[in-house]
């Protein structure tokens, strides 16, 4: 399964965002609106409305976290990062099996994250099941940490049995369309990298920073 859980956001960044979000209680609204046709169906939760001024200024910190940590930059090849929502899963509250839109108004989907703001021992329930074509996988995020992965996979929210599940979603538009070609460039860079700091600048790193380069351009769009 190809996919990234990093910690993205520190505890004071955590409280900061979970304080300003208990502010808007007026403008948590039923998550079907920006559900696609089918979605929608299955689709049983809350979100913060995006057109709020706090719901756009804290969509803008959490692009710019993403952007400042290497390690998801080189996962994920980010062109946009875009559709950022907050939304909240109480008691029997669930987002049954579907998959994100391909294109969306913001921009293409390519890759779907989760950042929890909520520990993971807080509530019971609400794991994240994302599925390939043999297998599934459960995750439940410590508080702050984020998991990034293909847009293309079948993906569910377990019901809540007890509890709050608090979390910021949203999507990628990457530079490269292709799952293979992003695990190919992702691996080219962690090993040039880490040859450079193992053993310091060589022609042989310069030519694999090359054929990294390249293939960036021959699979980018």
């Amino acid at each position: 399964m190809n996919y990234l859980t990093h910690q993205l956001l520190n505890q004071e960044e955590i409280e900061s965002l979970i304080k300003n979000l208990n502010k808007e209680s007026d403008y948590w609204e039923d998550g079907k609106k920006t559900a696609g046709s089918h979605s929608s169906i299955v689709k049983n939760n809350l979100q913060l409305n995006r057109e709020t001024e706090i719901s756009k200024k804290l969509s803008h910190l959490i692009k710019q976290k993403i952007l400042s940590i290497p390690l998801i930059k080189s996962f994920a090849l980010p062109k946009i990062i875009h559709g950022i929502m907050f939304t909240k899963s109480l008691k029997n509250m669930q987002y049954g099996r579907h998959i994100d839109n391909p294109f969306m108004s913001s921009g293409r989907a390519d890759l779907s994250f989760t950042i929890s703001l909520t520990d993971k021992n807080t509530y019971e329930g609400g794991e994240l099941i994302i599925e390939e074509m043999n297998s599934e996988k459960e995750f439940k995020l410590n508080a702050g940490e984020i998991i990034v992965y293909p847009s293309t996979y079948l993906h569910s929210v377990k019901e809540i049995k007890n509890g709050e599940r608090l979390v910021c979603v949203g999507w990628i538009e990457s530079y490269v369309k292709s799952i293979e070609g992003r695990e190919y460039l992702f691996d080219l860079d962690a090993g040039a990298k880490g040859l450079l700091a193992k053993n310091g600048r060589s022609d042989e790193i310069d030519l694999i920073f090359k054929s990294y380069s390249n293939l960036l351009r021959l699979l980018g769009s």
